[in-house]
C-alpha cells in the first residue's frame, strides 16, 4: 500500500492542484494536521474541502493553527483519525492533534500528557484484547513531533518535540510515525524499530513524502519510504 504524507498545508490550497497525478498515485493520504493559516483558523473550512476533492481515502488531524472545534468538521468529511482508532484495509490509525504549548498563542496548543493521551484507544484495545500484534499495522498520526534527531529541531540544535511521545514509540513499537508541526523538521528517521516521518510543509514547501507498506505475517512492515518536492 502505498500512502502519500503531507502536513502544514496552511491554507495554500492551489498547490494541492498541482499534485493531481501524485494523488492519483496514492492508495491512502495521510495529512498531519494545520488545514488553517496561522493566526487566521477560519480559513482552515476550505482547505478542508479543497483537499476532500483529491482523494476518497484520507486520515486526518489537527494542527496547533486549526481551532479545536473545527475536528467537527473532518468527522462530518470521515477523514478524523484523531482520539479514534480507524482501520482500512488491514491497516490501524490513530491520531492526536494539536501542539504542545510553545508560545501560547496559537489556537490548539496542549500538555505533553494531554497529547498523549489520544492515544489511550489504542492501549485499551490492546489490553482489552490481550492482543499486542495491533502495533505492528498502526500508524500514528500526530501533528506534534516526538523528540527525535531532525524530525523537531528547528535550527538543529533545538528540539520542540516531546520526550513523552518519544518513550511511548519506543515502548511500542508502532510500524510508523507520521508528525508534522516543525517545517525546518523535515526529514525521515527512525525511533528505535519505527519509521517517523515529518513531510515538512506542503503549502510553504511543496514538501511530502511516500510510505510504502507491505503485509508482513500477522502485521505490515516499511517498504520503503521517500521525501519528494514540487
Amino acid at each position: 500500500m502505498k500512502l502519500l504524507v503531507i502536513s502544514d498545508l496552511h491554507a495554500h490550497n492551489d498547490v494541492l492542484d498541482k499534485m493531481d497525478e501524485i494523488f492519483k498515485q496514492a492508495d491512502a493520504v495521510v495529512f498531519g494536521g494545520d488545514f488553517a493559516e496561522c493566526f487566521k483558523p477560519e480559513t482552515g473550512k476550505e482547505a478542508l474541502e479543497r483537499l476532500c476533492k483529491k482523494h476518497d481515502s484520507i486520515f486526518a488531524v489537527l494542527g496547533n493553527c486549526d481551532n479545536e472545534d473545527f475536528l467537527e468538521d473532518l468527522e462530518d468529511a470521515d477523514i478524523s483519525v484523531e482520539k479514534a482508532l480507524v482501520f482500512h484495509e488491514g491497516l490501524a490509525f490513530a491520531g492526536s492533534g494539536g501542539g504542545t504549548k510553545f508560545t501560547g498563542k496559537t489556537e490548539f496548543e496542549r500538555e505533553e500528557d494531554e497529547c498523549l493521551a489520544d492515544f489511550d484507544i489504542v492501549k485499551n484495545s490492546v489490553e482489552q484484547s490481550g492482543d499486542g500484534s495491533l502495533w505492528k499495522s498502526l500508524i500514528l498520526v500526530s501533528h506534534n513531533p516526538p523528540v527525535g534527531e531532525k524530525i523537531d529541531s528547528f535550527d538543529g540544535e533545538h528540539h520542540a518535540g516531546s520526550q513523552k511521545f518519544t518513550d511511548f514509540i519506543k515502548e511500542n513499537k508502532p510500524l510508523a510515525v507520521v508528525c508534522g508541526h516543525i517545517h525546518e523538521g523535515t526529514n525521515i528517521e527512525k525511533i528505535g524499530d519505527t519509521v517517523v516521518i515529518n513531510p515538512g510543509s506542503l503549502g510553504e514547501a511543496g514538501t511530502y513524502a511516500w510510505l510504502e507498506v507491505e503485509k508482513d505475517g500477522e502485521g505490515w512492515k516499511v517498504k520503503n519510504t521517500e521525501l519528494c518536492k514540487l
